[in-house]
């Protein structure tokens, strides 16, 4: 069907269904991951429900083979469609050592992985700003074609590294897509206690850089403003600023009671816009997403969730005298 919004953005059905995959198995995972916590089998999480569609709509605009990712702790979505496994991920939930990110060293959603280009990230929120600018410095300095992109929630752009990576970026003219996963919540505390402009994305005019504020539930319209991004900086256009606006339908992590803060009705409101449930009922509309194709999606993804936590709970912990590895140099 050549008229359907996917197609006009230069993607085909497979490309699209292949994105659908990649959202519902974060979902699936991060479901999963919440209840091995409540059995006390795995000690955290830190959920990505309700921002798939940014996370995944995102990585399939970017260059997977040469661009660089700076995610934050929420980003299974965009780990997953950069390369990392299920069972990877997985293995850092449990703590083990095989767990890629760390060797089980750092809390789950401190994603890291050298062979895809995954930056490592650490607790203070918002230090992967200007960790993300320096790469692209680098892609300046030896003139290379590859762009980095970088994540954080709206509460982060309230961070002095917000400022300071996106002044230097605007400065310097860098190939950096800035993306601020609006999902209303900073912890515990709303949007509009947060920040007084009217969106997060106001903020890019006095940085010299371009600002858009787009439905992140919608992974086209995420596709479609990454892309335009990306281009922009291989062209030399310089850094973007991109605003995805959604919901987050979990509390703020496994600790968090998120009833003392905000109402349940609010919540379920939110869940009829779910990315999982209306970007599915898009592609039945126009014809991808059939029956049998939905039946065989659900069941390789239960297969691979299953595999994952099989595998991920059998396996090693690091060994006690291991613990200084990595620390100093040996």
């Amino acid at each position: 069907m050549s008229n359907t919004r996917h197609a006009e953005l230069g993607l085909s059905d497979e490309k699209v269904l292949d994105m659908y995959r990649t959202m519902l198995l974060a979902r699936k995972l991060d479901e999963r991951m919440w209840l091995l916590n409540r059995a006390g089998k795995i000690p955290f999480v830190i959920s990505c429900q309700g921002q798939e569609a940014a996370q995944v709509g995102a990585s399939f605009a970017l260059d997977r083979e040469i661009d660089y990712v700076a995610p934050y702790y929420r980003d299974m979505g965009v780990v997953l469609a950069f390369g990392m496994t299920a069972k990877e991920l997985m293995l850092s939930g449990f703590a083990k050592a095989e767990d890629p990110n760390s060797g089980g060293r750092q809390m789950p959603g401190h994603f890291g992985q050298k062979k895809n280009r995954i930056l490592s990230g650490s607790s203070p929120v918002t230090t992967q700003l200007p960790h993300a600018v320096g790469i692209a410095l680098a892609a300046k300095m030896e003139k290379k074609d590859f762009v980095s992109f970088v994540t954080l929630g709206e509460g982060s752009s309230n961070q002095g590294d917000f400022h300071e990576g996106l002044n230097f970026a605007g400065v310097h003219n860098l190939p950096v897509i800035t993306m601020v996963e609006n999902n209303k919540y900073a912890i515990s505390v709303p949007i509009e206690k947060q920040i007084a402009s009217k969106t997060v994305a106001d903020r890019a005019v006095s940085y010299g850089m371009p600002g858009v504020t787009i439905d992140g539930n919608d992974p086209l319209a995420v596709y479609e403003a990454v892309k335009e991004a990306r281009e922009r900086a291989v062209n030399g256009e310089g850094p973007s600023l991109i605003e995805a606006v959604s919901y987050r339908l979990t509390a703020h992590s496994s600790d968090d009671d998120d009833r003392t803060y905000r109402e349940s009705e609010e919540v379920e409101e939110a869940r009829k816009k779910d990315s999982i449930i209306t970007f599915a009922a898009y592609l039945k509309e126009v014809g991808i997403l059939t029956e049998e194709v939905e039946k065989e999606i659900n069941k390789s993804i239960t297969d691979i969730v299953n595999e994952a936590t099989d595998y991920a709970e059998n396996a090693p912990y690091a060994e006690a005298e291991s613990a200084l590895k990595y620390v100093y140099e040996e």
